[in-house]
């Protein structure tokens, strides 16, 4: 970890979990000076090893402020995470039995596409969706009828989009660990409607703070709204929905996918005695409520999860490369966070240019992975040269986890 601190360019010194500051990008360099400058900062800004550019704050930085929240530093896609359970099922069951579709594997990738949809496709029907429908049970006439009201028909929208993949860095994985066992994880988050929640305040927050006269220039995209104002109460409540409806909508393709892995492993392999263990789950875009340094502040983790001491998280690689469980050290300058992921190297446009169709397809085979994806045209966007390598992420974070276990994967669906 290195400190970038120019007292004359910076209000707040910047900690970056790297080596030195060749390694970030331009503008991710320059959002971070732009939110090192924000009054309302608390101590520092912290940028984990996978940190780049992103709109307004770089992902994979991590934000405190006192008394205001900042839309665009919990980003558009509110929520999103990873889960991951274990199985007791010997991997090599589903890698060598046959069925009529192919390897086992093979087989339940095809079923999970099939069950879940993934990219821009919703369910057909209406699926119960306890987060959303609780909320809208709770919500006043007046709250109906308030400065959110236009996000309200959000909430019937989410009951056609819970247990849905979405697209991008989204997958399901099948994995190993090094005693040969299946695991599962689902990497996912709230959809169209965090996506919709962060537009609509963050456009608000830009409307109130030029009517407030903010300094902060507006071409930051940091537009923030006071936590006691009846703009940030409501974001900070639909924030929270956004947050249970992505965890919701992450069990509910894991639940699927279990339930896949249960019918096809007992009915192909004949193994019945099937038990799920070591569940973990954990956000990387949020705000959340904490003391840090003898103030009570709202820490902004924007493509970070939280690492308290002994917490359990997931960091997971780029597809085709294999992912950790970690633990926590509760490290207070990061406070107490740690990366989501790898993090790009380059943009998706690049990417996709830079890497074909067929080059990452057969990297994916000669990995071993087998890859389940409907529309494959973009799939050069998430090819494994286009994120850092992850072991080097870890690497610049052991003062922050503990890396508990490493998962190979072993097919992946992707929107």
């Amino acid at each position: 970890m290195f400190t970038i601190y120019n007292p004359e360019e910076q209000t707040w010194p910047i900690k970056v979990w790297l080596e030195d500051i060749s390694q970030l990008d331009e503008t991710c360099l320059q959002q971070a000076k732009n939110l090192a400058n924000l009054p309302f900062a608390h101590k520092w800004i912290a940028l984990m090893p996978d940190t780049h550019s992103g709109y307004g704050m770089p992902i994979g930085g991590v934000i405190a402020t006192e008394n205001v929240i900042i839309p665009n530093a919990v980003g558009v896609d509110i929520g999103c995470g990873m889960v991951f359970v274990q199985t007791n099922i010997p991997a090599d069951l589903i890698l060598s039995v046959q069925t009529p579709s192919g390897k086992l594997v093979q087989a339940i990738v095809g079923d999970i596409l099939r069950n879940i949809p993934t990219g821009f496709e919703h369910h057909k029907s209406k699926q119960p969706c306890a987060s959303a429908m609780n909320f809208a049970r709770n919500l006043t006439e007046e709250q109906k009828t308030g400065l959110a009201r236009d996000l309200v028909k959000e909430l019937d929208e989410a009951c056609y989009q819970v247990g849905t993949l979405g697209s991008g860095n989204h997958f399901i994985e099948l994995q190993t660990d090094d005693q040969g066992y299946l695991g599962i994880m689902v990497h996912s988050g709230s959809r169209n409607i965090g996506f919709t929640i962060c537009h609509f305040f963050n456009d608000l927050a830009k409307e109130l703070n030029k009517q407030a006269g903010s300094l902060i220039p507006p071409q930051w995209d940091l537009a923030y709204l006071s936590v006691d104002s009846d703009a940030g109460k409501e974001y900070i409540r639909w924030m929270n929905l956004a947050l249970e409806f992505a965890r919701e909508n992450r069990a509910r393709m894991m639940e699927t996918v279990i339930n896949i892995v249960r019918r096809k492993v007992e009915k192909y392999a004949g193994f019945t005695d099937i038990e799920l263990s070591d569940q973990v789950n954990c956000h990387h875009n949020y705000a959340s409520y904490e003391e840090h340094y003898g103030k009570i502040v709202w820490v902004h983790r924007k493509g970070a999860i939280r690492a308290g001491n002994g917490e359990l998280g997931i960091i997971p690689g780029a597809m085709g490369v294999s992912s950790y469980l970690v633990k926590g050290r509760g490290n207070p300058e990061s406070f107490c966070s740690c990366s989501h992921g790898a993090g790009r190297l380059m943009s998706r446009a690049a990417a996709k240019e830079r890497f074909s169709i067929e080059d990452t397809i057969i990297d994916l085979r000669s990995l071993g992975v087998f890859l389940g994806k409907v529309k494959k045209t973009d799939v050069g966007e998430e090819s494994r040269f286009a994120y850092k390598d992850l072991d080097f992420v870890l690497a610049n974070e052991l003062d922050l986890i503990e890396p508990l276990r490493k998962l190979k994967g072993l097919a992946v669906v992707k929107g």
